[in-house]
């Protein structure tokens, strides 16, 4: 049996981190189906004899039969009865998109959660469910792809330090003292208030600082492994440091790294969502977890919001904590 299958099978006989991952992938998969689950464009539209895809395409009301050249507007009663007329129209589970807004509420915003939105609307007048979608999926390919970039660079770093030592390892470690030495959440507030936000710029000023968790783990890893009978005897065959290195030493540190990386995606999400509190993250509109905090902090009276967005990012971080319990559990047997 070869070590990944004796790792997994580890990792199964830990029931909460199995079922903390198979909740994790179910929340991730249905944030990432966001835009076919809550929109304000139908899935399909049969019309005389026609396929139409609204999501992909834009549709004047002239199109079905109406009296304007502007966007069809898939909620007005009399263009869903023309197009019904000639054909038929599947809209999503939930009727609202990301920015949508809910014109027909019966109470000002926000409004508390009602049959026709389960979790209330925001201080605009969005549906909160569909915005808690996006706001997942954003936070989770946001965290996801921060995790692994900052994952491979600080490898790298480690290994570089790790393997050939002397002077490329003082001056790696002083550099890094330094880098953590910085308070980060002032220095990302500091930088985030000077630059336009936008996802980028909160990417880079996040990596900036995200990288740095696993080089120290690296570092020493290579450190012993660089001694090792196997290693010795390559360097004394004239093997490249290069070969030695991606062959022999960096397979067993994929392991170590898988083990943390829950950790550190629990960090990042937990950054962006700080920054996003503070208004220093996203872009303003945008959906997002800590935006939706903030407007719970500024609505006391609503606590569907404050709510909605504290037990999502609860459970999210949650998840990732159990499932990186469970990797640590299962290599460290």
């Amino acid at each position: 049996m070869s070590r990944t299958a004796v790792i997994w099978r580890k990792f199964r006989a830990q029931k909460l981190a199995l079922v903390s991952l198979s909740l994790f992938v179910l929340i991730l998969i249905v944030s990432l189906c966001a835009p076919l689950i809550a929109n304000d464009k139908p899935l399909y539209v049969h019309y005389q004899g026609e396929h139409l895809l609204p999501m992909l395409k834009m549709y004047p009301e002239t199109r079905f039969g109406g009296d304007f050249e502007t966007p069809t507007n898939y909620h007005d009663p009399a263009v869903l009865k023309l197009i019904r007329q000639n054909g038929d129209v599947w809209m999503p589970l939930i009727k609202y998109g990301e920015q949508t807004l809910v014109l027909d509420a019966q109470m000002p915003h926000p409004a508390v959660p009602s049959f026709a939105h389960p979790l209330g609307t925001d201080q605009v007048g969005r549906d909160v469910l569909a915005r808690l979608l996006y706001a997942l999926r954003i936070s989770l390919i946001f965290g996801i792809g921060l995790s692994l970039i900052g994952s491979i660079c600080g490898v790298f770093a480690g290994l570089l330090m790790g393997y050939f030592g002397g002077l490329t390892d003082l001056f790696g470690q002083r550099l890094i003292e330094i880098w953590i030495g910085l308070p980060q959440l002032f220095v990302m507030i500091i930088l985030a208030s000077i630059f336009e936000p936008s996802l980028m710029v909160l990417f880079l000023l996040l990596l900036s600082f995200g990288w740095l968790s696993l080089v120290s783990l690296t570092r020493v890893h290579f450190l012993q492994s660089r001694r090792l009978d196997y290693v010795l005897t390559a360097q004394n065959l004239g093997v490249p440091a290069w070969v030695i290195i991606y062959r022999h030493i960096l397979p067993s540190t994929f392991l170590l790294v898988l083990s943390q990386l829950p950790f550190v995606m629990v960090a990042n999400i937990s950054a962006l969502t700080t920054l996003d509190f503070l208004g220093l993250g996203l872009p303003m509109g945008s959906a997002s977890l800590g935006e939706l905090l903030a407007q719970g902090k500024n609505h006391l009276d609503a606590p569907h919001l404050v709510l909605s967005g504290f037990v999502a990012l609860a459970v999210v971080l949650s998840l990732l904590i159990f499932i990186g319990e469970g990797l640590r559990n299962a290599l460290d047997r």
